[in-house]
């Protein structure tokens, strides 16, 4: 059921499915909510699945001013505490990912369990040169932009050019937020992604309490490229708790 809400000054789109405990997924950068097109139905069948289209992205018009993670991650709480009307599990990939992030930093209430997907706490996590979108990506995206924005398929190089500033400085994250962290967290990679594998392991290690996976075969389009696989890790991790292991390093106990 698609609807709209207005989130301040934003003028949200939504669509929810199924029924169950909320999931927010959280598109990434430059796309909309369609990028979890291999994914809703299989979420839906477990959870009340609500898909958000982030400020300037999809059918969500751009308002005056920059796009920021933090502004986003203030949109999406918004979006919790008047849509969902409390805690949520999120799912969120690329950008989406960041913003699920902070959202679970700033708002634990709010967050029951996050995935994180090819996502980065510091904008130095990228691999060198990802980020440099070349003509064919930019048709592609713009193109794609232009088939639901309200603003119109001119409106996107305003749009880009917000998040290539966005990207350059942001996100910031220190090793000390991130241990402040009390949601338990997937984090989840490719093995050939865009993200630097020493940037995913220190986030995995820095959050207090995350499990991390790598998905073989994959890209940064990983929940694209092996949609079952990842919709089965996805899933597991949002419906049981922690298995007992039996030789643990990282969890072991810690000494009286």
């Amino acid at each position: 059921m698609e609807q709209h809400v207005q989130l301040g000054d934003v003028r949200t789109w939504y669509d929810e499915q199924g029924s169950g405990e909320p999931l927010v997924l959280l598109h990434p950068g430059g796309a909309d909510a369609r990028a979890f097109g291999p994914n809703i139905e299989a979420f839906a069948e477990r959870f009340h699945v609500f898909t958000p289209e982030r400020r300037g992205h999809g059918r969500t018009p751009d308002i005056e001013g920059p796009i920021s993670f933090e502004l986003m991650a203030q949109d999406t709480i918004a979006f919790l505490e008047t849509v969902v009307g409390g805690p949520a599990n999120l799912v969120g990939c690329s950008d989406g990912a960041t913003v699920a992030l902070l959202v679970a930093l700033r708002r634990p209430d709010l967050t029951r369990r996050a995935v994180i997907v090819s996502g980065v706490s510091h904008h130095e996590g990228w691999l060198p040169g990802v980020l440099d979108m070349d003509e064919e990506s930019a048709e592609f995206l713009g193109a794609s932009y232009g088939e639901v924005s309200p603003d119109g398929a001119e409106h996107f190089p305003v749009v880009l050019a917000k998040l290539d500033r966005m990207h350059a400085a942001e996100p910031t994250l220190t090793a000390g937020d991130l241990a402040a962290g009390t949601s338990r967290t997937l984090v989840m990679t490719g093995d050939d992604d865009e993200i630097a594998f020493e940037h995913t392991i220190a986030m995995y290690s820095g959050l207090p309490d995350a499990e991390l996976a790598i998905v073989p075969g994959t890209s940064h389009g990983l929940l694209v490229e092996k949609p079952e696989l990842c919709n089965r890790i996805i899933l597991e991790f949002l419906t049981t708790d922690p298995v007992q292991t039996y030789a643990p390093i990282r969890r072991a106990p810690a000494a009286s």
